[in-house]
């Protein structure tokens, strides 16, 4: 779990910034959202296939 202290004369804005940083680096809310509804086994490797095509895509895409 990501956890901020905040430090002495540290306004809350900038703690709060700091946190969702952290929270954005470990993939919590990333997680999260990929629990909101089940996902079908079929859903999630169609997903990922997807996912693998953008990346060959990319990679393809910088090499020229």
């Amino acid at each position: 779990m990501a956890q901020v202290t905040v430090k002495p004369n540290e306004s809350l804005d900038s703690a709060l910034r700091r946190f969702k940083k952290q929270i954005q680096e470990a993939g919590v809310l990333k997680e999260a959202r990929r629990h909101e509804h089940y996902e079908k086994p079929s859903e999630r490797r169609r997903r990922a296939e997807a996912a693998r095509r953008r990346k060959i895509k990319a990679a393809e895409e910088a090499s020229r």
